[in-house]
């Protein structure tokens, strides 16, 4: 049992109020899983600039990161320090060239994502104390999802935590578990996507990566886990400009959206909704079984 929340704004005016609503939502959602808890924001793009975040268990380790690999890659680069999460700021054409020297530099640091738009924060504990360690009540943007696990089939890590980046400023959240991600990960290996974790949900991540890379849109690699993920899932994903919904046919876990003029928004039960603007003017439904839904600005 875990617990999902996702927001995506159609309002700008809200979008300096994403970071609160979300934290609120996932909050509410605390009984569901208090492991680890995680929110990934999505906000403005910034042409030419991309951004890394990672997180170091000993936060010392970020201090003097930002002149070291500015003197590495012959580029300014900013890094904003978070608890045990960093941004790091730099060209957009220098992004890869700043993986490799991140690893060189801070072997201990472990990427949460990359891409434009895309922050991930995640760390054990529960999600107001999450919440608060990352100040994610102040963070603006145009969507974001939340996650609170209760671990079942791997351990309770930061790395076990979700959401789960595989891609460019892609993410994935999960409440369920998968019965083949062991014969999914060996088929992702051989196909070089590399999986880091033992976690099923990771493995639905980079699968949904894979169908991308191949030239599928978002909603198509969701309808094609479908027929190639076996077990229990409501996914919950982003990216870049969208946000996708989709449910496993049997749909044994608990799920439920709204969706006003203002905003989309699911959650695991209709009480990480009800403080949203509006929400007794929303549709509000549940999700079909074997039902893609996908928004996108």
């Amino acid at each position: 049992m875990c617990g999902i929340v996702g927001l995506f704004l159609k309002d700008k005016s809200l979008e300096p109020q994403l970071g609160a609503l979300l934290t609120d939502m996932l909050v509410t959602m605390t009984d569901r899983g208090p492991d680890s808890a995680g929110i990934a924001i999505y906000s403005e793009d910034r042409e030419g600039f991309a951004k890394l975040t990672v997180q170091m268990n000993d936060p010392a380790g970020f201090e003097g990161l930002g002149d070291e690999m500015s003197k590495a890659l012959g580029t300014d680069v900013s890094v904003e320090v978070k608890d045990t999460h960093a941004v790091i700021e730099l060209a957009e054409a220098k992004l890869d060239e700043a993986r490799t020297a991140l690893a060189e530099l801070r072997p201990e640091a472990r990427i949460m994502s990359q891409g434009e738009v895309i922050e991930i924060y995640k760390e054990v504990g529960l999600p107001a104390d999450v919440a608060k360690r990352f100040d994610i009540a102040h963070q603006h943007g145009t969507h974001g999802i939340g996650h609170t696990r209760m671990a079942t089939e791997s351990a309770v890590t930061t790395l076990g935590a979700h959401p789960f980046s595989t891609g460019a400023d892609q993410c994935l959240v999960h409440n369920g578990s998968l019965s083949n991600h062991n014969s999914l990960r060996r088929k992702l290996a051989r196909e070089g996507i590399k999986v880091n974790t033992l976690n099923d949900t990771e493995v639905a991540a980079a699968y949904l990566t894979w169908k991308m890379q191949q030239g599928k849109s978002l909603g198509d690699a969701l309808e094609a886990s479908l027929e190639d993920l076996d077990g229990f899932f409501n996914f919950v994903v982003g990216t870049k400009d969208g946000f996708g919904v989709v449910r496993d046919p049997i749909s044994c876990k608990p799920a439920v959206m709204a969706e006003t003029d203002q905003y989309v928004a699911f959650g695991s039960e209709y009480r990480a909704l009800v403080n949203l603007p509006g929400i007794e003017d929303a549709r509000v439904w549940e999700p079909e079984p074997a039902t893609v839904y996908f928004w996108k600005h």
